[in-house]
């Protein structure tokens, strides 16, 4: 399924352009991951690839997977030293203050039983910061596009620091079931 979603692919990586609905870890309840397709992404090499980052379940786009130990290791320094640009597109069930703007918003992860884990905003989180701009407000929605250089958030907790939930995020947002972000190639 996955090996014609392939975007790039040299002897130490390849970009694979992820499907919305396909999480990258396997889910705790079981079910189908990223892990079920790995043995059609091997392209005569012996090891499974593995996946340098993650994208949450319900986000679309290019995801980085690593064909050996080494690349693997290099390529996760360069998105923990933030040398690694991600931008997301979202579109937002709400439309923010202004057209674009800076969120500062330290994140934890927290987990629960009933719930899974989720990013929430916090004191004592992670530093994240996020500029992000609206692209084309629609009724009361917005498309903005939310480079990120702070490591695994993505923008469900951002869009609802700026007052609009991303539309289909299934904890933050609303209309579930609805694709909502996307993890855009840099242009």
């Amino acid at each position: 399924m996955l090996a014609d979603k392939v975007l790039f692919l040299d002897g130490e990586a390849m970009v694979i352009d992820k499907p919305a609905g396909l999480p990258v870890d396997p889910p705790r309840r079981g079910g189908i991951s990223l892990e079920n397709h790995l043995d059609s992404l091997t392209f005569g090499f012996h090891r499974w690839p593995m996946a340098v980052h993650r994208l949450d379940q319900d986000t679309s786009g290019c995801l980085l997977l690593s064909r050996n130990p080494k690349a693997h290791a290099r390529l996760q320094q360069a998105f923990e030293a933030n040398r690694v640009e991600k931008r997301y597109l979202a579109v937002l069930d709400g439309v923010p203050d202004g057209i674009e703007g800076m969120i500062d918003l330290p994140l934890s992860k927290v987990s629960t039983r009933e719930e899974g884990w989720r990013m929430t905003g916090s004191p004592d989180g992670k530093s994240a910061r996020t500029a992000w701009r609206v692209l084309r407000t629609e009724g009361e929605a917005d498309a903005g596009r939310i480079p990120s250089r702070d490591g695994p958030h993505a923008p469900d907790s951002r869009s609802c620091a700026r007052g609009a939930g991303r539309a289909g995020g299934r904890r933050r947002g609303v209309r579930p079931g609805r694709q909502s972000g996307h993890a855009a190639p840099r242009r």
